[in-house]
């Protein structure tokens, strides 16, 4: 009779869709809060703000925005339904957010009651081979065995080393050090908690804002002073601090020889402001990168340009526009800028101006006008004539920034080529028809600020110094474990040092050779080994 024995078969390992469904959540958590997981969405976190940093965002500067979108059409819609344009509130950016945090709270938990077991577990007995250790060395003394570890005891305290209790009877002393290492790896990991924790907090009850203001105009804090705002998702407007300020003036230094000549060095506007309404008046110059703060908001100086001074007065002698205008930058060096004037008031029919300032102008046949220099020292208004319906009526919104000719017709000389304002200060023209004047009466400063208020910052700030200490202890600090042995032999005492560094690419053998050299002192000594393990003649 014989028997067949059939082959064994492992059992397949079970698949997702295999498991219960409380098995499939488990085996998710774990995926989840796995530190590879960590890692790849702080990386995708990362990936993500890339859009926000190369696309403009409408919380930043939604001027900015609008004229990128007109710039580019065909990209604008599907932009706007991916959410680029506002890219730190999109949706996929908080998922990815907040699973970057829960994943980083499963990953840190679990090894905070890890490295606590282990700080106050005590440091492993010795090995009993020593010299099969990266690093081992060895010699013969004439004092006892209790004398050479009581002696090493004091050695390895002196080093910082942290000792097991003496065992009655041990011929070995065990020390270990280095646990600031891994504290260090969780202070990175739980800084980053706090620095996400700091950043979302101030998104949802924050807010963001930006204003024009022409030197010698003020601001209020409220809502309606802004040209734009963007709040949180829990914003309270009575949070907002109830100061005013006025922007005084506007200096700007600018670089008048080398390859960067032509372009600004220092922006300064001075501000008298008020915390709050009946208090003391204050002065502050405000700069680049020095904000102003007023409790908990700060007011940052982002941007400048020109507000050329233009009246408009119309066919029956009336002004019908008159004051500092805002043209906007359309160069950021040499400061040419585009801007419009509506005249709504103008009678028989509403006036229209668009054009362009030239800072410093210049012309030549090849590319006509343009600005040589970003300082005024040759200002210039350029701008063409309309006549017609600006379309303020029908109270669709319309930017101050832009005007729409749909129901405008351009002026046109007699032989038939536009009809253009051309003018420096203190000029005037006649326009054709008897429609009125323009004159360009002077020019003006505007400044850009961006208020904002960030209740997490310091939260956030505190865990960025958290995580660079951290960071730091986790580089430099190198966890160590040392073991003194000391028996009686035929020649004596027999003393072994071995060393293990539990970090990748350490080297305890100069740490073991420094013990060595301790423990020896001024004793009666001699070598027995070296090193690596080998006799040695006495």
């Amino acid at each position: 009779m014989t028997t067949t024995t059939e082959p064994r078969t492992e059992a397949p390992e079970p698949r997702p869709s295999d498991l219960s469904v409380r098995e499939l959540a488990r085996w998710a958590w774990r995926q989840l809060t796995s530190m590879r997981t960590a890692l790849l969405l702080l990386l995708l976190t990362a990936l993500a703000a890339v859009p926000g940093s190369v696309i403009p965002q409408e919380g930043v500067d939604s001027l900015k925005t609008s004229r990128w979108q007109d710039a580019h059409p065909t990209l604008t819609p599907i932009y706007e339904r991916l959410g680029l344009f506002d890219v730190y509130s999109s949706p996929w950016f908080s998922a990815i957010y907040l699973l970057l945090m829960i994943s980083l709270v499963g990953c840190i938990i679990p090894r905070l009651g890890v490295y606590w077991r282990a700080l106050r577990a005590a440091p492993p007995a010795a090995p009993r081979r020593l010299d099969r250790l990266p690093a081992h060395a060895a010699y013969s003394s004439d004092e006892s065995p209790a004398r050479v570890l009581e002696r090493a005891r004091g050695v390895l305290k002196g080093r910082r080393y942290r000792l097991a209790d003496p065992v009655e009877g041990g011929d070995a002393v065990s020390a270990e050090k280095g646990h600031l290492r891994e504290a260090g790896n969780l202070l990175f990991h739980l800084a980053l908690l706090f620095v996400l924790a700091g950043f979302a907090w101030g998104s949802l009850y924050g807010y963001k804002g930006g204003a024009i203001i022409v030197v010698g105009d003020g601001f209020s804090n409220n809502l309606t002073s802004y040209d734009d705002f963007a709040p949180g998702r829990l914003f309270d407007p009575d949070v907002m601090e109830p100061f005013t300020f006025t922007v005084d003036d506007f200096a700007a230094e600018w670089l008048l020889a080398g390859p960067r000549a032509g372009m600004a060095r220092k922006f300064e506007a001075p501000l008298t402001y008020r915390a709050e309404p009946g208090a003391e008046e204050q002065t502050y110059d405000l700069r680049v990168n020095h904000p102003l703060s007023i409790g908990g908001t700060d007011i940052f100086l982002i941007g400048h340009g020109y507000a050329p001074v233009i009246t408009v007065t119309d066919g029956d002698g009336n002004v019908a526009y008159s004051g500092p205008t805002v043209f906007l930058p359309t160069d950021g060096r040499t400061f040419r800028s585009f801007g419009v004037v509506k005249a709504a008031n103008a009678s028989p029919t509403q006036i229209g101006l668009q054009g362009e300032l030239y800072p410093t102008y210049g012309f030549t046949q090849d590319t006509g006008p343009f600005s040589q220099f970003g300082d005024a020292l040759d200002p210039f208004v350029s701008m063409t004539v309309w006549e017609g319906d600006l379309g303020l009526a029908d109270g669709t919104p319309q930017s101050v920034y832009a005007m729409n000719t749909a129901k405008m017709t351009m002026l046109e000389k007699d032989d038939g080529a536009p009809f253009r304002v051309d003018l420096r200060p203190g000029e005037s023209v006649d326009l054709p028809d008897g429609l009125g004047t323009v004159s360009f009466d002077g020019l003006e400063r505007w400044t850009r600020v961006q208020i904002s208020r960030q209740p997490g910052i310091q939260l956030a700030l505190g865990g960025v110094i958290a995580a660079l200490i951290g960071l730091l202890g986790s580089l430099f600090v190198r966890p160590r474990r040392i073991w003194v042995r000391a028996r009686e032999t035929d020649d004596g005492t027999l003393v072994e040092v071995g060393g293990l560094d539990r970090t990748e690419g350490g080297d305890p053998a100069e740490e073991v050779a420094a013990i060595v050299a301790a423990l020896r002192g001024d004793g009666p000594d001699r070598p027995a080994a070296d090193e690596t393990g080998e006799e040695r003649d006495a």
